[in-house]
């Protein structure tokens, strides 16, 4: 699996380590915009796009106008979400920014680290439902300790699938914690190739 997947979805923009407000950010807009029902490789585009105008951070989001997100995603593919997707990354910018001075670790604070009350708070943005929420805990959880295990339902049923277990606890235990998050987004990425066939028979 980490062979077939190398990286996460947000090593694929350029989040990487997410020990800043910028990369919190740009991780929760790469989360949003796969959270639509949308083809993953074109979620990515839209957010790389956004990420090469300097749209990095909550005020900068928030600063730009409607038309010129809402172009941006057009342009990358996004057209069938560009203008409500536009409204809902500009609004949860600006609340973002105006809660939290767009920082995502005062959001963890307030939620005093603890999972639940994070996805609540991150539910209260614009935008951010439940499997946003998923998305975003998958690679946070690299960064927020908090967090760690954590798999969604998708990459729960892949796994059974591909006999890896059927729980949390027992995908945990088959890589280091350093390559969790990138194991739960490579289950995700099976489903969504429908790999399973081909990733069985490179094991075998």
């Amino acid at each position: 699996m980490l062979e077939h997947y190398p990286c996460t979805y947000g090593v694929e923009v350029g989040v990487g380590s997410l020990g800043t407000p910028s990369k919190l950010f740009q991780l929760l807009v790469l989360s949003m915009l796969m959270g639509a029902r949308i083809r993953a490789s074109v979620a990515l585009e839209a957010a790389q796009a956004l990420f090469d105008h300097k749209w990095t951070r909550a005020d900068r989001m928030a600063a730009v106008s409607w038309e010129e997100r809402a172009s941006v995603l057009n342009d990358a593919g996004y057209a069938r979400f560009d203008e409500r997707t536009s409204t809902m990354l500009g609004e949860a910018a600006r609340m973002l920014q105006d809660k939290y001075g767009g920082d995502l670790r005062r959001l963890r604070d307030k939620a005093s680290r603890e999972p639940s009350a994070e996805r609540r708070l991150l539910k209260e943005l614009k935008g951010v439902g439940d499997v946003s929420v998923d998305i975003f805990f998958r690679e946070a959880q690299a960064a927020w300790d908090e967090i760690y295990p954590f798999a969604d339902q998708k990459a729960l049923d892949a796994a059974r699938r591909l006999g890896l277990g059927a729980d949390v606890g027992s995908l945990s235990a088959l890589v280091p914690r350093r390559d969790f998050a990138q194991l739960v987004t490579a289950l995700v990425r099976a489903d969504l190739d429908h790999a399973y066939k081909d990733l069985q028979r490179e094991a075998s």
